[in-house]
């Protein structure tokens, strides 16, 4: 097992946003959360990485506790975190914000670039175009890329396909499981189109008001007539 999160309390000043969170993740999975608007995925996000230090709980990473850990800690051990927001830096070049990602890579960052050239073929065409002037799904690419360079053991990821167009999105979640399975890395992935999101997920965590009500496998979800009682 990578990660084993245990009755998991987090918020933000005194209020308790997520309650009692347990969810694991294994090695070479990929875990979807999905839930409504507030119902507390991306606090329990930002708590998995170290944004937001929990109330209560622990959370289990190769068998030691994380919390309380800086989120550049968890970078170095293997964890990276791409936000809703397009994580880049504009006036760089795609090339120049790849480099930027690698500041801790262990591994050789030329064969890390060229494993995400292989999985993003537009970043090497436009490697030295300017990112501010690339697409919104150019941009989420590159700051996918950014996270994978140091190739992590855990990416997690907050609505990846949010503002993309649909070929895009599909696109997208091809590279996620090439991802999965060319660099082993392990996914968690809160994502509002949950039939993607279903169709890559060996198991969803469903949230509702801050809680975990449902565990499911991904194929099993698929197989309902409907999500909405979900929500």
């Amino acid at each position: 097992m990578l990660m084993e999160i245990k009755n998991l309390d987090i918020g933000y000043g005194k209020r308790v946003v997520v309650h009692e969170l347990s969810m694991t993740i294994e090695e070479k999975e990929t875990v979807a959360i999905i839930g409504h608007n507030g119902a507390g995925k991306t606090t329990t996000l930002k708590g998995i990485f170290g944004l937001i230090q929990p109330f209560k709980g622990e959370i289990l990473y190769n068998g030691a506790n994380i919390v309380g850990r800086a989120p550049v800690n968890n970078i170095q051990e293997g964890i990276t975190f791409l936000p809703q927001d397009r994580f880049i830096f504009p006036e760089l070049n795609v090339s120049e914000n790849l480099y930027l990602g690698a500041y801790t890579a262990k591994e050789d960052v030329q064969i890390s670039l060229e494993i995400i050239y292989r999985l993003f073929p537009v970043l090497k065409e436009r490697s030295w175009q300017r990112s501010s002037t690339l697409s919104g799904g150019q941009r989420r690419m590159l700051g996918i890329g950014m996270t994978l360079i140091t190739r992590p053991r855990l990416l997690i990821l907050d609505e990846p396909s949010l503002g993309l167009a649909p070929v895009l999105v599909k696109s997208l979640f091809k590279s996620l499981v090439q991802i999965r399975e060319e660099l082993g890395t392990s996914v968690i992935l809160v994502e509002q189109n949950v039939k993607q999101a279903m169709e890559i997920a060996h198991r969803v965590y469903v949230m509702k008001m801050g809680r975990k009500i449902l565990e499911e496998t991904g194929a099993n979800l698929l197989e309902r007539e409907n999500w909405w009682d979900l929500f």
